[in-house]
């Protein structure tokens, strides 16, 4: 059974998910009193971590997933287009080095790469990602994501410089894929676009996740 823990919590939105697909959220990270409120109502079981800028993803109870949807303020056409030098968006690179630290020792004792965990990491964001700063921030998520299971990769921008709303990197033993999906398809009454960003540290999982029929639950 898979494990996950859950930065940027909110209200539990990443546990939901989970448990509606038999994967078990272990840990959750929320600094708002009400969103931890409910979870705590929703999610008994579930421990609460606290500030993300103060963990140690060495310390965390390991787990196969760790999601997170940074704050998307900075990010988003609604905002002041800061990017991910803004405080708020700028979190995401707490959701890596968590990531990094938890790995790292994790796979201390030479263990294979697909055993090393977290082996999955899942992001979620506004679509506005794609053109912030020009289109460099989202090339910095990729990047930064892709070198937690290779930091000698390089991502270059894509061919007219617009990121497209899906796509995929597949490396030696990981593999990247994003896709752009609106909340209207799952039973919401609204339209909501979010980036979908999935990362597979130890082999090529990501595309069939993101991309396959069967692996989605919902109004196709």
């Amino acid at each position: 059974m898979f494990t996950m823990g859950s930065l940027f919590d909110g209200i539990g939105g990443f546990p939901l998910a989970a448990v509606h697909n038999g994967i078990v959220p272990l840990w959750a990270s929320e600094i708002e009193s009400f969103p931890i409120q409910v979870t705590r109502i929703r999610f008994p079981q579930m421990l609460h971590v606290g500030d993300i800028t103060k963990l140690d993803g060495s310390k965390l109870p390991v787990v196969d997933i760790i999601c997170g949807g940074s704050p998307c303020q900075d990010l988003s056409v609604a905002g002041k287009r800061a990017g991910l030098e803004g405080e708020r968006s700028g979190l995401f690179m707490e959701q890596i080095r968590i990531t990094k630290e938890m790995r790292c020792a994790n796979g201390k004792d030479g263990k294979a790469n697909d055993l090393i965990r977290p082996r999955f990491f899942v992001w979620e964001n506004v679509p506005g990602a794609f053109s912030s700063q020009d289109g460099e921030d989202f090339k910095a998520v990729i990047e930064e994501t892709v070198r937690i299971a290779d930091d000698t990769v390089s991502v270059p921008r894509p061919a007219g410089g617009v990121w497209k709303p899906a796509g995929c990197i597949l490396g030696g033993e990981f593999s990247l894929a994003w896709r752009v999906l609106d909340a209207q398809y799952w039973g919401v009454a609204q339209r909501r676009k979010r980036i979908f960003l999935v990362a597979d540290f130890g082999g090529h999982a990501a595309p069939q996740i993101l991309f396959e029929q069967d692996r989605l639950l919902g109004n196709t």
